[in-house]
């Protein structure tokens, strides 16, 4: 990536340009993977990066705050949701409150939810506040009774009752600790708990405990007049406006909004340049907490929710981050003490992009060009309309609404589905699609369900 100089210099002049050419090259390749990226694949109107090391905090932008003519060019001070980035902060929480006495890491969650709830436990091991930290509780991604009014602001209306009453009912179907099961439920509850404990909401929690440490005056849940004015607008998978999230109950899993600004304070804070009052905290938030083997893949290794993985040669600390109309990612390379935080206001990933920033060995995916919806009359969606299973504990449900089907999975949201044409659909909110499959009668009778390199079949049992 970097040109080399190969023949002694002799003048002092042109050995300053021979190192100085390596930055100018470097920062040239970074606005150009962003510029590429936003034109192959235009979901949202804006990307936005930072690179943060000993030098300092290096900014790139391309785009607009929104598609709207004469908007804005984005800047470091521009505003998105950070989404499950979240669950870092939550991490680091839990660590702080650790330090202050108020909890334990071993603390059973029983604890501190009300007496009615009974302890969660399997085999006579109950969830403590590590598991939560670490998607190994055995607890599932959303509860089951997770439905929202408003799909696309789907954590909005759902409370702190029915998350204690759905703990109620739960029963723990395997081992804790024994399989990585990424869940937003469970980092929610830490949050609250946290929150619970520390006597305030979990806004005034992280406020007091890691913003105002750390100067992320631009960093907030609730948006302020001013962080409004500077908001990157969202993008669906179509690439239309869609409202911003709102999780008042699963806050601690990925309700705050940032700036690349703000994000690069809490890098050079993470990475152990800039020494704060809460340094301690951000580094026992990175230790490793647990190891999960898996089966024809690498290993997850998890801290307080900092994921660690190999995506090229070098081990990067990261988590990313989705809501309905924005991706973010951030990353820390610890041997180079180098971060990277990337965000788009758009649902297409920028991991590969974030990955690739700390590691050029990590490659870009490619970009594939967008699925053309069709409409398909009433009558022929309403054959697709039924209940799938794909194994003995996950099923989906297709509905429909008029002209629009919408698919349901097991503990999820329902998402709506779009036709390619008869019998192949895709989904926008996630990279998914679905075939329906048909009997020798003709009737539908199963779908296959693509994603993330699989296909996996479902028999229509509804």
């Amino acid at each position: 990536m970097y040109p080399r100089e190969n023949k002694i210099m002799k003048r002092l002049a042109l050995l300053t340009l021979v190192l100085l050419l390596p930055v100018f090259v470097f920062g040239q390749n970074v606005e150009s993977i962003l510029e590429t990226r936003l034109a192959e694949e235009p979901v949202g109107s804006a990307l936005s990066a930072v690179i943060v090391d000993e030098n300092g905090a290096t900014f790139y932008n391309t785009g607009t705050v929104s598609k709207e003519a004469g908007a804005n060019a984005v800047d470091k001070h521009s505003v998105y949701e950070i989404g499950s980035i979240t669950k870092v902060f939550t991490g680091i929480l839990l660590a702080e409150a650790i330090k202050r006495g108020e909890v334990k890491s071993s603390d059973p969650i029983s604890k501190y939810l009300p007496s009615s709830i009974a302890p969660l436990k399997f085999a006579d091991k109950e969830i403590t506040l590590v598991d939560l930290s670490t998607h190994g509780s055995a607890l599932p991604s959303i509860p089951d009774d997770f439905k929202p009014e408003d799909p696309l602001n789907p954590y909005a209306d759902y409370t702190v009752e029915q998350m204690y009453a759905f703990l109620g009912r739960y029963k723990l179907t395997r081992e804790i600790g024994s399989q990585f099961e990424y869940s937003n439920l469970a980092v929610g509850l830490l949050g609250h708990i946290l929150a619970k404990q520390a006597k305030m909401d979990y806004e005034d929690l992280v406020k007091k405990r890691i913003l105002e440490p750390l100067g992320m005056n631009d960093t907030a849940i609730t948006f302020t007049p001013e962080m409004k004015s500077r908001l990157a607008i969202g993008h669906d998978s179509a690439g239309k406006a869609t409202p911003n999230w709102d999780l008042p109950t699963f806050a601690g899993a990925g309700a705050l909004r940032s700036t690349p600004n703000d994000m690069a304070k809490f890098l050079a804070a993470n990475l152990g340049l800039k020494k704060t009052s809460i340094s301690d905290s951000l580094a026992k938030a990175q230790q490793l907490q647990h190891t999960y083997e898996r089966e024809n893949a690498p290993p997850v290794r998890i801290g307080f929710n900092w994921i660690t993985s190999k995506p090229g040669e070098i081990d990067i600390q990261w988590h990313n981050g989705g809501t309905g109309g924005y991706r973010t990612f951030a990353g820390m390379d610890h041997s180079k003490k180098r971060g990277v935080f990337v965000a788009t206001n758009g649902s297409a990933s920028a991991d590969d992009i974030g990955f690739h920033l700390l590691d050029p060995n990590a490659k870009l995916r490619a970009v594939e060009p967008p699925k053309k919806e069709v409409e398909l009359s009433k009558e022929t969606l309403e054959q697709y309309v039924g209940k799938y299973e794909l194994t003995p504990a996950f099923a989906i449900t297709i509905t429909r609404e008029g002209k629009q089907l919408q698919l349901q999975a097991t503990d999820q949201p329902r998402f709506p589905l779009f036709a390619e044409k008869e019998d192949e659909f895709f989904l926008k909110v996630v990279k998914a699609s679905v075939t329906f499959t048909r009997g020798e009668d003709g009737k539908v009778n199963g779908l296959i369900l693509h994603q993330g390199g699989a296909d996996t079949p479902g028999k229509k049992v509804q």
